[in-house]
């Protein structure tokens, strides 16, 4: 199930998009939740960060889509975002904002399938979970594939992310749950280790690029049992 939001305008530019999408579902048996927003003001507001897609439109009456690209990044890093624009020249600023890619009005639907297939497939690699975080008193979403590791201190959580660290009230407990399933193992009592950016251990420290996190001895042996499978058994660890 791929949750996809739409946002445009235009009705019928609308209705033709949600039809290619449940076309699609049907001829590839892929299941979609569409969520349908006349403008870039609704989508922002509440944003909840659990959309795959966002297909948007660049010509918009409240804010364009380019300033609401800006400010969709600000809070989702990670988001798949296609363009659709009845110019192809404003497509090109979409770099500025990562955008996957574009799509030029009227949307065939041979287009429209092979572009949607392509952001597909990038949602599937990405995977991971998406984690909705309220940083400075405005809410975010990070991917579990940015975290590096987790860290609690006094009643909060720091994201240490690939795009910098963040911090926000929580538990580790109440986290370590949301990423179940999502190769994360905790070394001690006050940090949860996303596997992937493991580097290299060495007795009883283990190495997140250039951060130094220390494993307790009792976790030890499970720690590096995760790790050797998430590794393929290839051993290395010492």
């Amino acid at each position: 199930m791929f949750n996809i939001a739409i946002v445009e305008d235009d009705s019928a530019a609308m209705a033709l998009m949600e039809s290619s999408l449940l076309k699609y579902g049907k001829e590839n048996n892929v299941q979609f939740n569409i969520f349908k927003f006349g403008g870039t003001i609704s989508f922002l507001t509440n944003y909840h960060g659990n959309y795959d897609v966002v297909f948007m439109d660049i010509e918009l009456p409240d804010l364009n889509g380019m300033a609401a690209a800006k400010k969709l990044r600000e809070i989702d890093k990670n988001v798949v975002l296609i363009f659709v624009t009845n110019l192809a020249q404003f497509a090109v600023e979409g770099y500025e904002v990562n955008a996957f890619d574009f799509m030029v009005k009227p949307v065939s639907y041979s287009v429209f399938s092979l572009k949607l297939k392509r952001a597909l497939d990038i949602v599937r690699t990405n995977g991971g979970v998406k984690l909705l975080v309220s940083v400075d008193d405005a809410m975010m979403t990070i991917s579990s594939a940015d975290i590096k590791y987790l860290e609690i201190m006094s009643h909060n959580i720091i994201y240490h992310t690939v795009h910098g660290d963040y911090r926000s009230y929580g538990t580790l407990k109440k986290i370590e749950k949301q990423l179940e399933g999502a190769n994360f193992m905790r070394c001690n009592s006050c940090y949860l280790v996303n596997l992937r950016y493991v580097t290299s251990v060495k007795g009883f420290s283990v190495y997140i690029g250039e951060d130094c996190l220390q494993i307790s001895h009792p976790r030890k042996q499970a720690f590096l049992r995760a790790l050797n499978d998430y590794f393929g058994g290839g051993g290395g660890c010492n």
